[in-house]
């Protein structure tokens, strides 16, 4: 059975967060389709608010560090990546931005991935279509024709959720399910820096 790497991606703030919890729900039907279709998963996510100092640092030297690298290469290896991020002013948050910011033009060229976001009203629904999606169009991400989104009123006693929710999650994981089983599994990409001597190596005259 060919095992699939999901890169889960979800930009929430709060501990708990809506974000996470329906990146959870998409994880989860999304294991659930491939295993339909003969294949099996295996789950990393990625927490943007954890590496929200990593991000401004990178920013500033240009390069990032380890805990972000190992991140932007979780995603970049991935064959098929999840994105969730809470709706800020009309559109995607800063600190979801500031994750793709960092990622080469390229990295996720072919890559599947399904787009989902939160908010408090469905009024902002749409912020799937006019912001998220050109955002990985750029990054020539091919990304699955459902995207989901999920107001307060979709999440029905805390952590259920409604029929319409729970049906465009199940959609939108099968489509994303269809498009990773259809390529070959990708493999992690190298690290270019893998044989750079260290500088303490370069200090003993050690090349």
């Amino acid at each position: 059975m060919t095992t699939r790497t999901l890169a889960v991606v979800s930009a929430g703030l709060g501990v708990p967060s809506s974000t996470r919890l329906l990146a959870d729900r998409l994880t989860t039907a999304t294991v659930a389709a491939l295993r339909e279709r003969g294949e099996d998963a295996t789950v990393e996510v990625v927490e943007l608010r954890e590496h929200a100092r990593d991000l401004a640092d990178a920013f500033v030297t240009g390069f990032p560090n380890a805990a972000l690298r190992a991140a932007i290469e979780t995603v970049t290896g991935a064959d098929g990546v999840i994105a969730v991020t809470p709706v800020f002013t009309a559109s995607y948050s800063g600190l979801f931005k500031s994750f793709a910011d960092v990622l080469d033009r390229d990295a996720l060229t072919g890559t599947p991935v399904l787009l989902a976001a939160t908010a408090g009203t469905a009024r902002h629904s749409l912020v799937l279509e006019h912001a998220m999606r050109p955002l990985f169009a750029y990054l020539r991400a091919v990304t699955v024709p459902t995207a989901v989104f999920a107001a307060a009123e979709d999440w029905a006693g805390g952590e259920g959720t409604s029929q319409e929710l729970a049906g465009r999650i199940t959609r939108a994981a099968g489509e994303l399910a269809d498009v990773v089983t259809g390529r070959p599994a990708s493999a992690r990409p190298a690290d270019p820096f893998a044989d750079v001597p260290s500088f303490e190596d370069l200090l003993r005259g050690n090349p």
